[in-house]
């Protein structure tokens, strides 16, 4: 799979966000168009269990269920390539590698699911430490309208950075008040707040929008 490109015929996105790490050195920039489902192009850069940068496009149709990600991240001596789609309610994941990222990181997984079946149920996917993804259930599920105390479970592709390994990953997602929701994840839970329009304005511990 080529890298994710940003060359000549590529659509130009209306509206852009970025967001500062507030937990390690990193931020994440995206440029998007969201008028009919998501159609969003990002680049992050962390120095977080190993130094990388991640270029990433992920589509998302108008009910905002995701449809494709492809995903790029590089770091010194090593390149890793993933792309997932979903067509008749299967995922098609597929990898590629150059260089040895387990000389850099002895412990990290191997790309992509072994069985993309697991992912069967999957509608969301969650890029690891990416503030944005989080708003493909915001927006799904419609929490931004939904009354205080309102919860939601989903399951999420969760896709790990930098070894872009693939998990199915339980989530819930609770209405707290206006704009702001408790994200929940195994024993792990923040209290994000939202802009208007279901984008995460502040992730205590990881990122805030800039």
């Amino acid at each position: 799979m080529p890298a994710v490109g940003y060359g000549p015929g590529m659509t130009v996105l209306p509206r852009a966000f970025a967001w500062q790490r507030t937990d390690i050195a990193g931020g994440e920039f995206v440029t998007l168009d969201d008028r009919r489902g998501l159609r969003a192009k990002g680049v992050t850069f962390a120095a977080d269990n190993a130094l990388y940068t991640c270029r990433y496009e992920l589509h998302a149709d108008e009910s905002w269920a995701s449809t494709r990600l492809e995903v790029t991240v590089e770091g010194a001596g090593w390149l890793r390539t993933l792309r997932m789609e979903r067509a008749a309610g299967r995922w098609r994941v597929t990898t590629s590698e150059v260089g040895d990222l387990e000389k850099v990181l002895p412990t990290a997984p191997l790309p992509g699911i072994e069985e993309p079946d697991r992912l069967h149920s999957v509608l969301d996917l969650d890029l690891y430490n990416s503030p944005l993804t989080n708003t493909l259930p915001v927006r799904r599920l419609g929490l931004l309208q939904a009354e205080q105390g309102t919860k939601a479970q989903v399951e999420a592709a969760w896709v790990l950075l930098p070894s872009l390994a693939v998990l199915p990953l339980e989530q819930s997602y609770e209405v707290l008040g206006p704009r702001l929701v408790r994200y929940r994840s195994e024993n792990f839970a923040a209290d994000l707040e939202l802009t208007g329009d279901g984008y995460v304005a502040e992730y205590p511990g990881l990122a805030s929008l800039a």
